[in-house]
């Protein structure tokens, strides 16, 4: 039976620890700030913007929310991250997604300033990572190396299994994972035998966003199985894209869904603006 892996104490950990900095940066004078900009209503985006304010108040870290009208054009919010970039007391900038379809999400990811890119979405900040060189990790895959960290698990010289390849999870969780020398293999959709590539991974990471993807047939036994997704089952029930009951008895360490990475994700976004309060402010305190 496999040890379960709470995100939800390790990320109230991380937060005591952010709080005790933010705390003596406001000894220097220096309060860390995120502005977040939500375009449009839709009702996952507004929870999500709600629990990142919220989350920041517990924190000591200053927040704004600021809620655009669906039809604000490109150039609109263009001009209001232009803004944000201006403000000296903003170390933080986030534009929640998705945009609407008017909206190249590329153009806006771009024009944020990358120092303030928190979700580490710039071009920048995602050479840096490929580097090794990171000046911030993306929130969700950081949150990943986080849980794998203090839950004593070695990465090095492990077999390393991503299952998706998107750009906010797939592709930098393999990067970090590499980073930390594992031998890393990423799997997609266009991957002829998922399952062969899975039986031998020690760590795998599912970020594919389709329930029960992951099956106990497709399990090392004794690997730790991280499970990034989130999903709706019909009854409405959130669940990931492992089969837990099938795959639990088989691995020697599991996250829940709820409860294991999505807690991680914001506490890592509160992470990243405290280091980015840091840099601007040129301290290590």
């Amino acid at each position: 039976m496999a040890a379960i892996i709470d995100g939800k104490k390790i990320s109230a950990e991380i937060r005591a620890e952010i709080k005790e900095e933010t705390e003596a940066l406001k000894a220097q004078g220096i309060t860390a700030g995120l502005a977040v900009i939500i375009v449009g209503n839709d009702p996952a985006s507004e929870v999500y913007v709600r629990n990142k304010g919220r989350a920041c108040g517990e924190v000591g870290i200053y927040s704004e929310i600021i809620a655009l009208p669906e039809n604000t054009s490109e150039a609109e919010l263009l001009e209001k991250i232009d803004a944000l970039n201006a403000r000296r007391e903003i170390n933080g900038i986030l534009v929640q997604l998705p945009l609407p379809k008017h909206i190249n999400e590329k153009a806006v990811t771009a024009r944020i300033l990358p120092e303030k890119d928190v979700d580490a979405f710039h071009y920048e900040n995602v050479g840096r990572i490929t580097l090794g060189k990171p000046r911030f990790l993306p929130c969700t895959p950081a949150g990943v190396m986080e849980l794998l960290h203090r839950s004593g698990v070695e990465i090095a010289g492990k077999e390393c299994v991503v299952v998706g390849r998107s750009n906010i999870v797939g592709k930098p969780m393999a990067q970090l994972l590499l980073g930390e020398n594992g031998t890393v293999t990423i799997c997609h959709s266009k991957t002829a035998d998922v399952a062969s590539h899975t039986r031998r991974s020690d760590i795998l990471v599912s970020s594919v966003g389709k329930a029960g993807f992951i099956t106990g047939d497709m399990i090392k036994k004794g690997a730790v199985v991280i499970d990034v997704g989130i999903n709706r089952t019909p009854d409405g029930k959130l669940c990931g894209d492992v089969d837990f009951a099938s795959v639990e008895p088989l691995a020697s360490m599991i996250t829940p869904v709820p409860g294991g990475v999505g807690p991680m994700t914001i506490t890592m976004l509160l992470k990243n603006t405290l280091t980015a309060a840091k840099l601007q402010n040129n301290t290590n305190v």
